[in-house]
């Protein structure tokens, strides 16, 4: 047995970190409020461009941050809203079939991204996938504190998030598989035995082109090649 682990932004579905907060932010309990939260939210948008290229870590606490005083009700309300009007909408033409193709061949499959786990969850029942492993907000008698609980899900510790789970369910990383468009995912493409990079930024490209990783565009379905390249 092995766990395919795949990346969600632009790997999967056609959005970002940003796509499902703004959204999220907009839809407060009054207009007054929304107003606020977004003013605040676009008035730090310089230091989150900054921290989305040097620090992905310090970007996901940022960005979260304005879910300050959101009940969690209100945050699972709003995430399943969003995923039929944000969500679905994005994701890849390829996207299901890849994830029946590993299911086919025997693959669990988890979903690991720095989104939150409330707006997540909707996709991952969608998709059928078996696991999520995403960021969670801490909470205070149901209202958010509007910070991370650890770990952070970003960057170099999604690989060892991988292996942790890998481990805890008894698979081997050797025979494991992992998904992702960012170069900033190399470390959790790298400690798997089978790399997949879906249409890559340059970065990666060239890194896949170095190690002779499999380069796949789910932007448009390939039967045949999906279910061959995924076979176990």
């Amino acid at each position: 047995m092995a766990t395919a682990y795949f990346d969600v932004d632009g790997t999967l579905v056609g959005t970002n970190l940003l796509h499902p907060a703004i959204a999220m932010l907009s839809r407060d309990a009054t207009p007054f409020r929304s107003a606020r939260r977004l003013g605040g939210a676009i008035l730090q948008a310089p230091r989150l461009a900054a921290a989305e290229l040097r620090d992905r870590r310090r970007f996901n606490e940022l960005l979260f941050q304005h879910y300050r005083g959101l009940s969690e009700d209100r945050i699972v309300e709003l995430s399943r809203e969003l995923f039929d009007e944000v969500v679905r909408p994005k994701i890849f033409a390829g996207t299901i079939e890849l994830i029946d193709a590993c299911k086919r061949a025997g693959l669990r499959v988890v979903l690991i991204t720095g989104s939150l786990e409330e707006t997540v969850e909707p996709l991952r029942a969608h998709l059928g996938a078996d696991g999520l492993i995403a960021n969670r907000l801490e909470f205070h008698d149901g209202i958010a504190t509007g910070k991370l609980r650890p770990p952070v899900v970003a960057g170099p510790v999604k690989a060892r998030l991988i292996a942790d789970d890998a481990r805890e369910v008894g698979h081997d990383l050797s025979a494991c598989q992992a998904y992702s468009d960012s170069f900033s995912d190399v470390p959790m493409l790298s400690v798997v035995g089978h790399p997949f990079c879906v249409h890559p930024d340059g970065k990666l490209r060239n890194t896949a082109q170095a190690y002779h990783w499999p380069i796949l565009d789910l932007t448009r379905p390939s039967p045949g090649e999906s279910r061959e390249t995924h076979a176990p």
